[in-house]
């Protein structure tokens, strides 16, 4: 009995070793990650573990030896005394000596953690349901970045990939070893923006700002979600970070600036209805599809069908365009997300798409023109009996 207990003993500390030594890649320990904070939380991390593995095995020693040498059937009798000063001051004391002694490098920690001063780069982190959006104060981009797995692999009909719900079609790009200050908040409900290798997890809360920082040592790509329940579409709103060289830092900028200044070149031409089209089903299966479905018949009664709706199909269509624009009810509005060409063109296709074949054509002139103009979502439509009011969701 005694050989056996002894075994188990020594296995357990063997696997306890292995835990402890464990890689960054392996599913037993967490990540040491690749930014200054990530890498004080792993050490602090392993020093409690290694105070709690040896509390852990001086009191189940004492416990185990206890059990195996004063056992009844050695005719062991038990001790009579009913209490001890002594023992009850020492087991008071001995906790509070060993608190202390893991309060002061956590304390460093947290500290170190919230120290934001001197950042080279400062970007504010907005969660939305269900996407984020990055803007560099200082360098005057802002863009939002939604999930771009296919739908085809959400719905299996395709074979999902590598980072299936980790992709998306604009990433949070930062320059390597320079140090970058995240202010992070939330537009609607409570999120949670964390990257596991950065060392990241702070809430966005509503109405206030939390801070963080990270200097990225390694250039490479780190994954992340949303780490708060949000909604339906709580795992559809993943995080990309790509920490690159300061050179191909300044060259990205320069082309986010350049494709703001396109952007807005787009409200002044005109596009045929192929162009609007096909841009618009784009963005319709990139934002709205997850709610209104890729066949437009919705999700009743939460989210309403596009097909046949007295919005997709009725007059003026400018109604059409302020719900995209300005938002309506449960309705995100998208004025901030889309650029004028891309809401044109989601609109041209909803109003001719699913058998709605309004055969209107919107340009990017009349969405600009709407965008200053105050809504008036209630305005009557053509159809005498409304079949169902728009409610433009995001996907992600």
């Amino acid at each position: 009995m005694q050989a056996l207990i002894k075994r188990w003993i020594i296995s357990g500390l063997l696997l306890i070793t292995q835990v402890a030594n464990a890689t960054p890649e392996s599913r037993f320990n967490m990540p040491r990650g690749v930014t200054p904070i990530s890498n004080a939380i792993y050490d602090l991390h392993m020093a409690i573990f290694w105070i709690c593995v040896a509390i852990g095995v001086i009191v189940f020693s004492v416990m185990i030896y206890s059990l195996i040498n004063h056992r009844k059937s050695l005719g062991v009798k038990p001790a009579t005394f009913h209490e001890s000063v002594k023992v009850e001051i020492l087991w008071a004391i001995v906790p509070f000596f060993i608190l202390v002694v893991m309060a002061i490098p956590a304390t460093r920690v947290l500290i170190h953690m919230e120290d934001t001063k001197q950042a080279d780069v400062t970007i504010k982190v907005t969660g939305y349901q269900w996407k984020w959006q990055y803007e560099y104060l200082d360098e005057g981009i802002s863009f939002y970045s939604s999930l771009a797995t296919p739908i085809e692999e959400i719905h299996n009909k395709a074979k999902k990939n590598e980072h299936y719900l980790l992709d998306v079609d604009h990433e949070m790009v930062v320059p390597v070893g320079k140090k970058v200050r995240l202010l992070v908040t939330a537009n609607d409900v409570i999120h949670s923006w964390w990257v596991p290798q950065l060392g990241i997890k702070r809430d966005a809360i509503p109405g206030f700002i939390h801070e963080s920082w990270m200097r990225i040592s390694k250039a490479g790509v780190y994954r992340g979600q949303c780490a708060e329940l949000c909604g339906i579409n709580h795992g559809y709103m993943p995080i990309v970070v790509r920490a690159v060289s300061e050179k191909d830092y300044e060259a990205w900028v320069k082309k986010e600036r350049d494709d703001i200044t396109a952007a807005e070149a787009l409200a002044t031409k005109t596009f045929s209805a192929k162009e609007l089209m096909e841009k618009g089903k784009s963005v319709y299966e990139n934002v709205c599809a997850v709610c209104h479905q890729i066949n437009g018949l919705g999700i009743l009664p939460v989210y309403p069908a596009i097909k046949g709706s007295s919005v997709s199909v009725g007059k003026p269509h400018s109604r059409h365009i302020d719900i995209i624009l300005h938002g309506r009810n449960a309705m995100p509005a998208f004025g901030a997300q889309l650029n004028d060409f891309e809401i044109a063109a989601v609109v041209t296709y909803e109003r001719n798409a699913f058998d709605n074949n309004t055969g209107d054509v919107i340009q990017p002139s009349e969405v600009k023109a709407r965008r200053n103009v105050k809504p008036n979502v209630n305005q009557k439509t053509a159809k005498k009996k409304p079949i169902n009011h728009h409610h433009h969701h995001h996907a992600s």
